[in-house]
């Protein structure tokens, strides 16, 4: 658990098992410099620690023979082999030092098998080692494992060849519907019937004759049991031939009675499925006790207090923190991260974007952040080529709002602020903030990627632009002073190095003020704070989801939405379009 969570969680990169044990040392080093340290942080103890590099280093021996023909391009198929099956011996041995649950069992003794002929063979192949994965999938595929008893050692299914050759106590016919036993006659697609007798081979009826065979030695068991399926798909099903001629000779009577023994065979079946009723769970809506409510919130958290009310519960009032995702590729929200250093950093070293050596600022920004940021090659192939393009863009937007814009300030936080009288209080950070003439300021919001739209921002379902606005009005950005929002805008940074400006002021040909937007929102808030101040208000889980059947948000298997949702207790739940 502890390697998992030091090397193998949060942050990007490409971990490496040889180079494991580095990679742990490495974040485990980093883990007490941060400011925000991991909420697991305070369970690291020295042994624990010490746990764990023990087992890296096992595991590092245990890998050595075959990280030895790393980088080779000529290695030798069974010097390859015996790595392979040393480095497996290595990892599967016991703590006594045996070998028997790695070849234990049916699939044990295949591998073993596998591998004895593997080690045997002469071949003589030479290849590059980073194939060596493929090679041996390859091996491995033709091989299948056929375990020699089922789940239960009392229990098998056989065909009707093995049914006759074989002796048990109860025997259970099953499929006798036509067309399952006996299977329908099928003609040939090549030979007639006609051109078959013409060379004496066997007409397709023969087949029924040895089916009626079979049938007639299964029925010599001590215990029959005989079953067919009512349906075959959508239809009624016909019994087989046999059966219905067996019920015929038989009598009424006599059939009845096997019918009865039957039912008691399926009474004890549908026992099974029997039982009290189990209701699904509610739909989550805790009320917790007002003093342990948040009396504070960020203006990205607003968001979520709307949609997702017992997320805010879950990670605020019961301190639950979901872990970091597994290590990875850099992605999109790592782009939008780097492009947002890069965009703080020219504004805080380029005061005039109009300047002639602007685009160079820019570009060098770019290269410190870009190797500050340490990406994979092939990531950073694509990635630099697509700023390169995107920054000529940006300089070039710079100065179509240059001449208004007396000082930009980027990454501004505000302070905490009460709201109204619900007495919370709210803070955040703006991405930018441009100071305007006649005490005037742009809010901006940086975004490489298409959430939230501007539709949301407008009607105020992502009101984070909206409430910055309303802070900027209050004086909560301490630098700046209070001033009066003049726009509040997305810069959307494309992946095709398009810069565009999107303001949220209007929608639907329905403009509006900053000052208006800004002020409804902080108003709404006021009266969202006020009610969860109201210790009968709980904190209901989606109760405004982004699409619905959506059931990936980091509490929702907490929240068992699943299984309320599939209940019917989804309420009015409903999604974005």
């Amino acid at each position: 658990e502890l390697i998992e969570l030091v090397a193998l969680r949060g942050g990007t990169g490409r971990p490496d098992i040889v180079s494991l044990p580095e990679l742990f040392e490495a974040r485990l080093t980093g883990l007490g410099g941060g400011s925000r340290p991991p909420f697991w942080f305070s369970r690291l103890t020295v042994r624990s620690i010490e746990i764990a590099r023990n087992l890296l280093e096992r595991l590092k021996q245990a890998l050595a023979p075959l990280a030895a023909f790393r980088g080779r391009d000529d290695a030798d198929l069974a010097a390859l082999v015996r790595a392979s099956v040393v480095t497996l011996e290595n990892l599967g041995r016991t703590a006594d030092g045996g070998l028997g649950e790695l070849y234990a069992g049916d699939a044990g003794e295949k591998l073993a098998e596998l591998l004895r002929g593997l080690v045997a063979a002469s071949a003589s192949l030479s290849f590059a080692a980073t194939e060596w994965p493929d090679i041996m999938a390859a091996l491995i595929a033709p091989e299948t494992v056929k375990p020699a008893q089922g789940t239960d050692r009392n229990i098998a299914i056989w065909g009707a060849l093995e049914a006759r050759l074989l002796t048990v106590d109860t025997l259970v016919i099953g499929g006798l519907n036509e067309g399952g036993w006996p299977r329908k006659p099928e003609s040939d697609r090549f030979m007639s019937r006609l051109m078959k007798t013409g060379i004496d081979l066997e007409p397709p009826e023969r087949r029924i004759g040895l089916a009626a065979h079979d049938f007639q030695m299964a029925m010599g068991a001590g215990k029959v049991v005989l079953s067919r399926s009512a349906r075959a798909g959508d239809a009624p099903a016909v019994p087989s031939r046999w059966l219905q001629r067996l019920l015929t000779f038989i009598g009424s009577d006599q059939a009845a009675e096997l019918r009865r023994r039957g039912d008691e065979l399926l009474a004890w079946a549908r026992a099974l499925d029997t039982g009290p009723r189990q209701d699904f769970a509610p739909r989550p809506q805790p009320k917790p006790p007002l003093s342990v409510r948040p009396t504070h919130f960020s203006v990205t958290e607003i968001e979520t207090l709307r949609r997702d009310p017992y997320a805010v519960y879950a990670r605020r009032i019961l301190g639950l923190m979901p872990l970091d995702p597994v290590i990875r590729d850099p992605g999109a929200a790592e782009r939008g991260t780097l492009f947002h250093a890069i965009l703080h950093l020219f504004s805080g070293s380029v005061a005039d974007p109009r300047a002639p050596d602007a685009l160079a600022g820019l570009i060098a920004a770019g290269r410190a952040c870009f190797a500050e940021a340490a990406l994979p090659a092939d990531v950073e192939a694509v990635w630099w080529p697509r700023f390169e393009k995107l920054a000529a863009n940006i300089i070039e937007w710079e100065r179509t709002r240059a001449d208004a814009v007396t000082r930009r300030h980027a990454e501004e936080r505000a302070g905490k602020t009460v709201v109204g009288q619900s007495g919370v209080t709210l803070s955040g950070y703006a991405d930018r903030v441009d100071l305007l003439a006649g005490g005037m300021a742009d809010i901006l919001d940086y975004k490489t990627g298409s959430s939230p739209s501007k539709a949301q921002a407008h009607t105020l379902l992502a009101p984070q632009l909206a409430l910055e606005g309303a802070l900027l009005r209050r004086g909560a950005f301490k630098d700046l002073g209070p001033r009066e929002p003049s726009q509040l805008a997305f810069i959307r940074l494309k992946p095709n190095g398009e810069v565009f400006e999107e303001s949220i002021l209007e929608h639907n040909r329905q403009p509006r003020t900053a000052t208006d937007l800004a002020e409804e929102a902080w108003a709404r808030l006021e009266k969202l704070l006020i009610h969860y101040a109201d210790p009968v208000t709980g904190y209901l889980s989606r109760a405004l989801p982004f699409r619905e059947g959506e059931t990936d948000g980091d509490y929702d298997h907490l929240a068992r939405v699943l299984e309320w949702s599939a209940g019917g207790d989804a309420g009015d739940e409903g999604g974005e379009a």
